[in-house]
């Protein structure tokens, strides 16, 4: 069994290249599962109805969100939708849910969305509590278990990762849109990397254009952020699971 993680989608361009390379890698490596992070895919934040049949329709099986998840009003019009999950730590009662459970190669795959608190500027229920007490329930219906942890702190996802370590199959990072080069097998079998990184413009400050960026840096002073131009990159991760252990045997960070 192998999955891939696609990096968070930063506007339609980002969108474009995702289009454009996904079918090749899912060839060349045999890709069984897809999980794309959406949350920044429309105009740089949120996703919206048009986007969300984009990704579905390039071989997606499930779409995660994160800290913009309602950026975009039409959201609600599909918050429900089997493929599409939200944070499962935002609060009781919110639309949407925090978790889905899907079947491959004649495996359950359960994929769980969270988000940090650490600098995030998001109401939420706590990570660490809310996401080992959904992956222990989930550990008892399915195969393998895959957590994106939508956070900003570095330490706050290496330490998710060590505590839900032996219970999900495999914990990764988003948000920050860098790729980490410390992608590892914990000491009790979970599959981790800090952040996956992110599908847009490569001449940019995180997808976003530079000289905007660096006005509000510089001065202080409110500056709209807009999606830099030109050349994307594309960040990812394949995850090679053994079909009779579902453990994670080989993580393959792309950056393409």
């Amino acid at each position: 069994m192998k999955i891939l993680s696609v990096g968070d989608l930063i506007g339609e361009s980002g969108l474009k290249k995702a289009q454009e390379i996904v079918e090749d890698i899912k060839e060349k490596y045999n890709i069984d599962f897809i999980i794309v992070n959406g949350e920044n895919v429309a105009e740089g934040m949120g996703i919206n109805q048009k986007c969300f049949n984009a990704i579905l329709s390039m071989g997606a099986n499930v779409i995660t969100m994160g800290n913009h998840t309602w950026a975009k009003k039409d959201i609600f019009s599909f918050i429900e939708h089997e493929r599409l999950i939200r944070p499962a730590n935002y609060p009781e009662g919110v639309p949407g849910r925090g978790y889905v459970i899907c079947e491959s190669n004649n495996k359950k795959i359960a994929v769980v969305n969270l988000i940090g608190r650490t600098e995030m500027g998001v109401l939420s229920e706590n990570p660490f509590v809310i996401g080992k007490k959904l992956v222990e329930k989930l550990k008892k219906e399915v195969d393998i278990i895959v957590v994106d942890f939508h956070a900003e702190a570095t330490a706050e996802k290496v330490a998710l990762g060590n505590y839900l370590d032996g219970i999900a199959t495999i914990v990764y990072g988003t948000h920050t849109h860098v790729q980490t080069a410390d992608d590892r097998i914990l000491p009790r079998g979970t599959a981790y990397i800090t952040d996956i990184g992110m599908t847009g413009p490569k001449n940019s400050i995180i997808g976003m254009d530079i000289t905007a960026s660096l006005k509000r840096f510089v001065t202080t002073l409110p500056e709209r952020y807009k999606i830099a131009e030109g050349e994307c990159i594309f960040n990812g991760c394949i995850f090679d699971i053994n079909d009779e252990t579902c453990q994670v045997e080989r993580i393959t960070r792309l950056y393409l």
